[in-house]
Formats: C-alpha cells, sequence, structure tokens
C-alpha cells in the first residue's frame, strides 16, 4: 500500500526526521524489503515500517512504493537514501571521533586481516594488545583483500592487516614490514635447500598457487613475470589456504612461494617440504596497516603501528625504517 503522504511539500514546518528514521529508512533502502531490513537493525517490522511512515511525513515526500511483492524506492526515495546514509555516517564518525579523544585505546577496535597473514602475524598483534592495551576491545575479521576494503570504507572495519601497495582513494597506508618469499619445495627437489635461487627459475616450475581472490596469488604471478614466465609455462590453481598449498606440495604435485612469516608454522608440519631461499635481491612483500584517510583515530592507529613495528622485530622481516 503506497504511502499518504504525496511528493508536495507538506512536511510538518520545523520538525526535522529523527535518526531512528533515517537508520530505518536507510535499512529498506539497502535491503528492498521490510523484514530483512527490520532484521538487520534490531528493529521490529511494525517498528520499522512507522519509522519510514513518519519520515516521509516529516520530509513531506514519499520515499518508498510498498506493494504485495516488494519495496520499490521512489524517485525522491532514491536521492535522499544517499543523503541518509551520509547523515548516518556522520553521526558515527562524531562519536568515533568522541570515543577517541575521550579514551583512546578503549573501546571496540574491528581488526581485519588476509588470511595468508592471520595466522602468523595474530600471535604478535594479541600480545601487544593484551599486554599493552588492556582497556581495547579487539574484534578480528579474517578476509580477502576486496572484502576488507568493502568493510573499511562501509565502515564496517576500522582498521585491516594486510599487504600493500592498495592504490585505493580514500585509504590511507601505516607500513610495518617488508618479508622475502621462500621457495617450497618437496624433499629431494634439485632447488630445496639452497640459498642462491635466481628469479628466472621460476620461469618453467610447476608452480600451485592459492584461489583467485587471494592478493598473495597476485603477487607470486607477478613475481613469474618479472622472472620471465610465460603464459603458456603451467600454473596450477588448486588451493583455497596456504596450510593445503604446502601439503600439495609434499605430495609432490609441485612447488610454491610462501612469505618468510609463515614458513615455520606451515613447513613444520611436514618432513618432506624444504625451503629455497632466492638471490638477492629476493622477491619480497610489504605487509601494513590501513585506515580510512583523515579516520578519527588516525593517531591512535599511527601510535598502534609503532607499537607493532617494535613488536616485529623478533619475526624474520625487515622493519620499514624510519616509519612511524
Amino acid at each position: 500500500m503506497a504511502s499518504s503522504t504525496g511528493s508536495g511539500g507538506n512536511g510538518v514546518k520545523g520538525k526535522q526526521p529523527s535518526l531512528a528514521q533515517l537508520r530505518a529508512f536507510a535499512a529498506v533502502a539497502e535491503y528492498l524489503h521490510f523484514r530483512d531490513a527490520a532484521a538487520a537493525i534490531g528493529m521490529s517490522q511494525p517498528a520499522l515500517s512507522g519509522a519510514v511512515s513518519a519520515l516521509e511525513e516529516t520530509l513531506g515526500v514519499q520515499l518508498v512504493e510498498r506493494t504485495t511483492r516488494k519495496v520499490l524506492l521512489s524517485p525522491a526515495g532514491e536521492r535522499l537514501a544517499v543523503r541518509a546514509r551520509a547523515v548516518l555516517d556522520a553521526v558515527g564518525e562524531l562519536m568515533e571521533e568522541a570515543e577517541a579523544v575521550r579514551a583512546p585505546f578503549t573501546g571496540v577496535l574491528r581488526l581485519g586481516v588476509i588470511p595468508t597473514v592471520a595466522p602468523y602475524l595474530l600471535p604478535t598483534v594479541l600480545t601487544l594488545v593484551h599486554e599493552r592495551y588492556p582497556e581495547l576491545d579487539l574484534q578480528v575479521h579474517e578476509e580477502q583483500t576486496s572484502s576488507l576494503l568493502e568493510g573499511l570504507a562501509a565502515g564496517r572495519l576500522d582498521l585491516l592487516l594486510l599487504a600493500v601497495p592498495l592504490g585505493v582513494p580514500g585509504v590511507a597506508e601505516l607500513p610495518l614490514f617488508d618479508e622475502d618469499f621462500v621457495l617450497v619445495t618437496p624433499r629431494g627437489h634439485g632447488l630445496g635447500g639452497r640459498g642462491d635461487i635466481p628469479r628466472e627459475a621460476l620461469r618453467e616450475l610447476p608452480l600451485l598457487l592459492l584461489d583467485e581472490g587471494h592478493c598473495l596469488r597476485d603477487q607470486a604471478l607477478d613475481i613469474c613475470r618479472e622472472a620471465g614466465r610465460t603464459q603458456g609455462a603451467p600454473v596450477t590453481t588448486t588451493a583455497a589456504g596456504l596450510s593445503t598449498l604446502v601439503q600439495l606440495v609434499a605430495g609432490g604435485l609441485g612447488v610454491t612461494l610462501l612469505p618468510r612469516t609463515a614458513v615455520k608454522v606451515e613447513t613444520d608440519r611436514n618432513d618432506q617440504l624444504v625451503t629455497g631461499h632466492f638471490a638477492d635481491p629476493a622477491p619480497s612483500r610489504r605487509v601494513a596497516l590501513a585506515m580510512r584517510t583523515g579516520a578519527a583515530r588516525q593517531s591512535e592507529f599511527e601510535t598502534f603501528a609503532q607499537a607493532l613495528r617494535e613488536a616485529m622485530r623478533r619475526l624474520p622481516v625487515r622493519v620499514v625504517a624510519g616509519a612511524g
């Protein structure tokens, strides 16, 4: 049933919409379904419908078209949904700013981490937080890079720990360290155990990679291209995670590249794995924290990054010189 309000300027003069009304309308605009929208923001469906109707009355415009099957945004609703989301985002930033000023390193910090970093760096991160920032409520989300960046942009995540460069507008990077890649081979392989492997050796090796979507896959392919590997060289994508990848190597299906921080954890599980190191300059990746440019907690995040750099000096990495 359509709203009883018209499209003219019939709103109550001087009356302003509430945040609850804007939140309800933004949810409906996102889900185009009252039940799903209500569940997403923890509101009952009748209350959500009433809030949207009240907002339409306040603004004097029809925002949604209600039918028996679905919900559609009116032309005005399409335009005002963008404004409503901006208002809600601004209010969220205001609350974050107040919290950061009131007490840094307290409250919730939603940290996103990529799968090829999480198992190897989180012990250091969690120990640091436990010892130095006991009042910080750290919540960890392990996702691939594209999902993490979407979460950061949407405000679902506060800070990311991942490989860079990202080259994404609106995202600022706080470099932590560089780490070399090593070649992991099955025992008995000609390159296993060597410390002077030329990059050119990657041209024809049966290389095993992670699935599409993992940044480590893209980094490995970039290294191979720099080494002169052609598209026709055999590349097999068979694993969703590094643990599976190295077991495939141990089984003789090929070789792979691992970042140094992952080597001990992944290769200690199987005595059929051997590592080899590349001749200088070895291929490497950079790991950093990433935040929204101009984030309310920027100063706090920069302090956190410097603390992480110090804590990570014990790892087989090169802490970024002069950072922080």
